[in-house]
């Protein structure tokens, strides 16, 4: 109990200036339909509703809130779900440059959620396959090799610090 307690958590980090412009380009999406549905006519009202949805499905499923590192495990923490990775299932963690995971991962296809507070999912890699990607930043990459499985790339706040509490845990 006292390692629940105790343990570092890391909040998704703030989005970066592109990622955040993009958000609020989105965010203009269904304030203009819901506009266009009281000025025109009640048939700009479905892709409304249909939007809002979609932007609350990536918030409260997609977009994690937290990483929390136990002496167990990383966890990561969604509005509505959780997930855990075991802690011998974590080979390594580090740091990661922009132009270094280009070089590692190649060119990639993101699939899943993006643009819209950051980018979701899995991303498919030319290099590397699929990986886990919950980012809001274009910098401050965690990079994190699993024994089996997917590698995940992240940004938490303070991803030095991340590394660092999960590296000694």
């Amino acid at each position: 109990m006292t390692d629940e307690i105790n343990a570092p958590s890391f909040p998704l980090a703030k989005m970066s200036p592109s990622i955040l412009t993009l958000t609020l380009v989105l965010f203009v999406l269904p304030v203009g339909f819901l506009a266009g549905a009281l000025l025109e006519g009640q048939v700009l009202f479905v892709p409304a509703v249909l939007l809002i949805a979609l932007y609350a499905w990536v918030w409260l499923r997609l977009r994690p809130s937290r990483f929390i590192v136990h002496r167990r495990g990383l966890e990561v923490v969604w509005p509505l779900r959780r997930r855990e990775i075991a802690r011998e299932e974590i080979s390594s963690a580090r740091t990661v440059e922009r132009q270094e995971l280009k070089k590692e991962i190649g060119w990639g296809i993101r699939i899943g959620a993006g643009g819209l507070w950051g980018g979701f999912g899995w991303l498919w890699t030319k290099r590397r396959g699929l990986v886990q990607m919950y980012i809001s930043r274009t910098d401050g990459f965690v990079w994190i090799e699993t024994v089996r499985g997917r590698p995940w790339l992240i940004t938490p706040e303070n991803s030095e610090a991340f590394v660092s509490a999960l590296s000694h845990r």
